[in-house]
């Protein structure tokens, strides 16, 4: 890959079942000059595809807003249900620099797909993480509240009118939040009990807003086909916050409950130094570093 630029984009949209849907919406990343669709993957109890794909900012961007077009026509969250919070079809659409390329022209570029997909799509846009228009708008969880059927109510607010787009609810496919930031890890702890209680009890532990890790979102999620629950984790910071740091403080709350982690989980593309931060601690390696992995030193 030769790009001089390079952006990466993570849109998460609200299907994870139906294949022929899916198909289409990640339709538009695949074959395009300029961009490069590394991995999609749907989730059936959280009914969510999450797409990781990069390119050159311009060929990404109208990628991206052809993508979320597809999504707009197909999904109706009238009738959707999962596990994972949503308000949008296309519900949150991140830019993540990687090379030659700045936050600040991530930030310019996910305001300009905000202000194409609310004028093409009618669709209402809010801004968030490093693009928010204001501090209480950063954190997509509080953009989030209330999901798509409380969103009809909570858009018509001053203080929650929309960057781009309509003050309403788009009727069938809600709203999206379009923002730039960091590279993000979903990673996802699995429990030894039905309990989704038990679940949402260690997330609320091990979150920043509750007293926990400072670059850690979780939250409780139950597996219904595993007969398990799962402690779904966004690590914001994979360079300030560790995975084994989640992984160890999870065991440490599930003991108080009598329950036991039965195995964990990456949603999409990590980066390599996030794994090899934490093989260097459950090694036990001393003074080691990522110029001692071979396939790092290759790349350079």
């Amino acid at each position: 890959m030769s790009w001089t630029k390079i952006m990466e984009c993570v849109p998460n949209f609200s299907e994870g079942r139906d294949l022929e849907k899916i198909d289409k919406i990640v339709n538009p990343f695949r074959s395009k000059e300029g961009v490069k669709l590394l991995d999609y993957s749907n989730d059936i109890d959280h009914n969510r595809l999450v797409v990781t794909v990069v390119g050159q900012p311009e060929a990404l961007k109208e990628a991206v807003i052809e993508a979320i077009g597809i999504a707009v026509q197909l999904i109706d969250l009238n009738h959707h249900q999962g596990q994972h919070p949503r308000m949008g079809a296309a519900d949150v659409v991140p830019f993540i620099p990687i090379k030659g390329c700045t936050m600040d022209d991530a930030i310019a570029l996910s305001r300009e797909v905000g202000a194409t997909v609310a004028e093409r799509y009618n669709l209402p846009v809010f801004l968030y993480e490093k693009s928010a228009s204001a501090p209480h708008r950063e954190n997509l969880a509080a953009v989030r509240k209330g999901e798509f059927e409380g969103m009809a109510e909570k858009i018509k607010l001053p203080e929650w009118h929309p960057d781009f787009g309509p003050a309403e609810r788009h009727p069938t496919a809600g709203t999206v939040a379009i923002g730039a930031r960091m590279p993000l890890v979903a990673y996802n702890i699995n429990l030894d009990t039905p309990s989704l209680e038990i679940a949402h009890g260690i997330a609320k532990k091990i979150r920043f807003i509750g007293g926990g890790l400072r670059y850690c979102k979780a939250m409780g999620v139950e597996l219904k086909e595993r007969g398990i629950t799962q402690v779904s984790i966004n690590m914001t910071d994979y360079t300030k916050t560790a995975l084994y740091q989640a992984m160890e403080m999870v065991r440490f709350e599930a003991r108080r409950y009598g329950v036991n982690v039965v195995g964990s989980e990456i949603i999409g593309l990590v980066p390599m130094a996030a794994l090899i931060d934490t093989s260097a601690y459950y090694l036990g390696l001393e003074n080691f570093s990522m110029q001692q992995v071979l396939e790092a030193r290759i790349m350079e």
